[in-house]
C-alpha cells in the first residue's frame, strides 16, 4: 500500500490462509464466476473468520474516535461526482436501500460497517450523537434521513460530523467504508453558495491520510479525466497507488469502455471494476442476474476481462485490499497509540493537581504566594531576570535606574535650575519686598524663604509625577507576576489581581502623601545640617568681590563688560544690574543667590518599594479544567485502543515484504 512504514511493517499469518480462500487480484489468474452461477453465489465467497478480529479492532478504534487523537486508521473512502452512482454501488455491496433523491443525498460522512452475519434475521442500527438506534431494513433510508437532519440540520446544508450505519447480514462482505457527499459545483435551493468548497474540504480531510483507500466511483457516460473526484484524488495520490475505480452505468455507454479501463489515462493504481447497479424496483438478486447477463452477452461489455467486472469482484477486491492495509498498518498504529498515550500522560503529570479539599486549596494558595513573592524579590530587588529573560519590561532594578535618571534630568533641566537667567533679579526684588528695620548688611530670612517657596512650588509636580510613574510600574510588574503564578486557578487569579491592585494603590497613596509632606516641609523653613551646603556656599561666595567690581567698578580704561564669567554659572549677562547703584543691595542679592544655589543643589539630591471562600478562590481556570478533562478522556481512549490492539497483536509475525 505504501501508506505505512514498510520497513517496520508486520504481516498477519492468517492473511495467507485468507488469500488461499479468496479469488486472486486482477494481476493474478482467478476463476471466473459468470452467468447464473455468479447470480446465485453470495456476494463474496467464503471469508476467513481469522481476519474478522482484525477488522473488529479497527472498528473498535474508530468507535473510540481514536482518529481525533491524530491516529490514522486504514479506511475505504468512497468519493464521486454527484449522480455518479455512488449510493447505488454501496447498496449493491450492503444489500440495503440507501436514501435517493435529486441533488445531494449524502449530506454527512456515512460510515457503513458491513459484517457477515449467519443468522436469518439481519441486524441493523444507526450510531450518531452518542446513541444507537435500531432500524428495520425497509426503513433504513428514512432513518438515515432523520439522523442526517438531526446532525446537519433539516435544510440542504452539509456537515462533517459522521453517522454510522451497521449492517449485520448474511452474505455481505466484511467491510467498513465511508461514503462522502457527492461533488457538486451548483448550489440548489437552501444550500450555501460555497457548497462546493464545503464538500471539497470534507473529502480532502478523509482522502489525504496515506492510510486511506480511495474508492473512486465514475460514470461510464463521462470522460474520466474530467471528473472532479479524479482531480481531487490525484492531488493526494498522484500515482494512484491507493485508488480503486468503480465504473457504473456501463449499460448506458458500453461502446469504448474496454479501452477506457485498459488505457488508464488517469492513473488508477489499484485497477478498475465495472458494475451494473440495481435499476428501478429490481431486487438485489435480480440485479446480479442482469449484471451477469449484461457482461456475458453485450457485444462491447463481453470483451472486458471478467476479473474486473461485477459487484462480487468489487467486494472481493475491497476485502483483500482492506485486510492487507490493516496488516501493514497495525504495527504503526500500535506505536502511534503508545507514543500519544505517553505524551498525554506526561503532559497531565506536569499540570497542577486538582484541589479536593480546603487543605489542598490552602497549600496551593501558599505555594502561589511564595512563588510570586520570590519572583518579585528577584525582579525588583536582586536584579535576577532568569524567569523573564526576554521581557525587559519586568527587569525592575534596571528600569528603576532608568526612571531615576530621567527624573534627575527633568529636575536639573527645569526652569528653576537655570542659574544664569535674569541673574539676581529675583533676589533683588525679594530683598526689596523684605525691607525693614534691622542690622546693616544682615540678610532677612523672609527673603530667602519667599524665593525658596516659589522655587519649590514650581517644581513640586516633578517628584509627585515620578512617584506616580514608579508605582504604576510596580503595579504592572506585581500583577503580571501574580497572574502568571495563579493562572491555573481562575477565581484566585481574579481575587489576586484585585488584591494586588488595592495593595499597590494603598502604598502609592502613602508614598505620594509622604513626598507631598517633604515638599511642604521645604516650603516652611530653609534648614539643613548637610556640611556640603556650607562648603558650596563658601566656594560660590569667593567670587563675590570680583563679580561686584565687574559691575560697579570705576577704574576701567575700557568699557565695562556686558557679561561676567562665574564658576558654576558660565557667562552671566549683567547689564540689567547696573541700574542698581546701591552696592550693598547687589552684595546681599549675590549672597542670597549663592545661598539659594547651594541649598537648591541639596534639595534636588534629596528629591532624586472562613475556608469555603478560600476553596472557591482556588477554583481552577475553566480552560485548565477543560484541558485536564480532555487529556484524561484522551488517555482513556488511547488506553482502551491500546488494549484492543494488544489482544490481536499476538497474531502478527514479522515478515520481509508483503505485496498486495
Amino acid at each position: 500500500m505504501g501508506s505505512c512504514n514498510e520497513a517496520d511493517s508486520g504481516s498477519i499469518s492468517v492473511i495467507n490462509d485468507f488469500e488461499d480462500s479468496q479469488p486472486a487480484t486482477p494481476h493474478m489468474e482467478q476463476p471466473k464466476v459468470v452467468g447464473a452461477a455468479a447470480a446465485q453465489a453470495p456476494i463474496i465467497s467464503s471469508y476467513n473468520d481469522k481476519i474478522r478480529p482484525l477488522l473488529d479492532v479497527i472498528d473498535r478504534l474508530r468507535l473510540l474516535m481514536v482518529m481525533k487523537e491524530g491516529i490514522q486508521l486504514p479506511t475505504i473512502v468512497v468519493v464521486g461526482d454527484q449522480s455518479s452512482g455512488k449510493s447505488s454501488v454501496l447498496e449493491s455491496l450492503a444489500g440495503v436501500n440507501l436514501p435517493r433523491s435529486q441533488g445531494i443525498c449524502t449530506r454527512v460522512p456515512l460510515i457503513i460497517r458491513l459484517q457477515n452475519h449467519a443468522r436469518q434475521r439481519p441486524e441493523l442500527y444507526l450510531e450518531y450523537n452518542g446513541k444507537m438506534v435500531p432500524v428495520e431494513e425497509p426503513q433504513i433510508a428514512t432513518a438515515i434521513n432523520i439522523a442526517t437532519d438531526e446532525v446537519a440540520g433539516p435544510n440542504k446544508s452539509i456537515s462533517d460530523t459522521p453517522l454510522t450505519l451497521v449492517v449485520r447480514k448474511d452474505g455481505v462482505p466484511d467491510l467498513t467504508m465511508v461514503d462522502l457527499p457527492g461533488i457538486t459545483r451548483v448550489p440548489v435551493h437552501g444550500q450555501p453558495d460555497n457548497i462546493y468548497e464545503q464538500i471539497r474540504d470534507i473529502i480532502m480531510q478523509y482522502i489525504t491520510p496515506k492510510e486511506s483507500i480511495i474508492l473512486n466511483v465514475l460514470s461510464a457516460t463521462v470522460d474520466f479525466s474530467t471528473c472532479e473526484s479524479i482531480r481531487m484524488s490525484q492531488q493526494v495520490d498522484k500515482n494512484g497507488e491507493r485508488t480503486l475505480a468503480v465504473v457504473t452505468k456501463v449499460d448506458r455507454a458500453p461502446e469504448g469502455l474496454v479501452d477506457k479501463v485498459t488505457a488508464d489515462d488517469v492513473n488508477i493504481g489499484l485497477g478498475y471494476v465495472c458494475v451494473r447497479n440495481r435499476i428501478g424496483d429490481e431486487s438485489y438478486e435480480e440485479a446480479r442476474k442482469e449484471e451477469a447477463r449484461l457482461f456475458e452477452n453485450n457485444a462491447h461489455l463481453s470483451c472486458i476481462d471478467k476479473s474486473i467486472v461485477g459487484v462480487h469482484v468489487l467486494a472481493q477486491k475491497l476485502v483483500h485490499i482492506q485486510a492487507n492495509a490493516i496488516a501493514k498498518c497495525l504495527p504503526d498504529i500500535v506505536r502511534n497509540i503508545s507514543a500519544k498515550l505517553d505524551e498525554n500522560v506526561s503532559e497531565l503529570e506536569k499540570m497542577p493537581k486538582a484541589l479536593t479539599s480546603i487543605a489542598d486549596a490552602t497549600q496551593a494558595m501558599m505555594r502561589v504566594i511564595q512563588a510570586a513573592k520570590e519572583s518579585l524579590k528577584k525582579l525588583l530587588w536582586r536584579g535576577e531576570f532568569d524567569e523573564y529573560p526576554e521581557d525587559n519590561t519586568t527587569h525592575g532594578t534596571a528600569l528603576f535606574v532608568e526612571m531615576l535618571n530621567r527624573f534627575s534630568d527633568e529636575l536639573h533641566n527645569c526652569e528653576e535650575s537655570n542659574l544664569s537667567k535674569d541673574f539676581l533679579t529675583e533676589e533683588i526684588k525679594g530683598l526689596e519686598d523684605a525691607k525693614g528695620i534691622g542690622l546693616p548688611n544682615f540678610l532677612p530670612c523672609e527673603a530667602f524663604l519667599r524665593i525658596l517657596r516659589r522655587k519649590v512650588e514650581r517644581i513640586s509636580y516633578l517628584p509627585i509625577k515620578f512617584t506616580e510613574k514608579y508605582w504604576d510600574y510596580i503595579e504592572g510588574v506585581v500583577i503580571s507576576v501574580v497572574m502568571r503564578h495563579s493562572e491555573m486557578y481562575y477565581h484566585l487569579k481574579v481575587s489576586a489581581k484585585g488584591a494586588a491592585h488595592n495593595l499597590v494603590q494603598k502604598l502609592r497613596e502613602q508614598s505620594i502623601n509622604r513626598v507631598k509632606e517633604l515638599v511642604e516641609m521645604e516650603k516652611l523653613t530653609g534648614y539643613t545640617c548637610n556640611p556640603y551646603y556650607m562648603m558650596e556656599w563658601k566656594k560660590l561666595m569667593n567670587q563675590q568681590d570680583h563679580f561686584i567690581n565687574q559691575i560697579s567698578g570705576t577704574n576701567y580704561k575700557q568699557p565695562r563688560p556686558c557679561s561676567v564669567n562665574l564658576q558654576g554659572f558660565g557667562e552671566i549677562q549683567v547689564e540689567h544690574l547696573r541700574q542698581h547703584s546701591n552696592v550693598s543691595i547687589l552684595q546681599q542679592a549675590f549672597d542670597l543667590k549663592m545661598r539659594m544655589v547651594a541649598y537648591w543643589k541639596i534639595f534636588k539630591e534629596l528629591m532624586g518599594p472562613d475556608g469555603h471562600g478560600l476553596e472557591k478562590m482556588l477554583v481552577e481556570y475553566p480552560a485548565v479544567v477543560a484541558k485536564r478533562e480532555k487529556l484524561k478522556n484522551s488517555i482513556k481512549v488511547l488506553k482502551e485502543s491500546k488494549d484492543s490492539v494488544a489482544k490481536i497483536m499476538d497474531r502478527i509475525v514479522l515478515y520481509d515484504a508483503y505485496l498486495v
